[in-house]
């Protein structure tokens, strides 16, 4: 029998790694300042709305 696999898991580690990235590309001036500035808050909102769903997610709960 197969596994079901529960992608909400993958969510908050992806956000943090693209939060990471951005201000990685952000120091190495592969992005622009304004780019990172308007980035990175969206990002963290991103974070917490996945922390909330969490709550709410039925294919986690087993």
């Amino acid at each position: 029998m197969q596994e079901k696999i529960c992608y909400c898991e993958m969510v908050k580690p992806i956000l943090l790694l693209l939060l990471g990235l951005d201000f990685l590309l952000g120091t190495l001036n592969v992005f622009t300042n304004d780019f990172v500035q308007l980035t990175w808050p969206i990002l963290l909102i991103l974070i917490a709305v996945a922390m909330m769903m969490k709550e709410k997610c039925k294919c986690c709960k087993a």
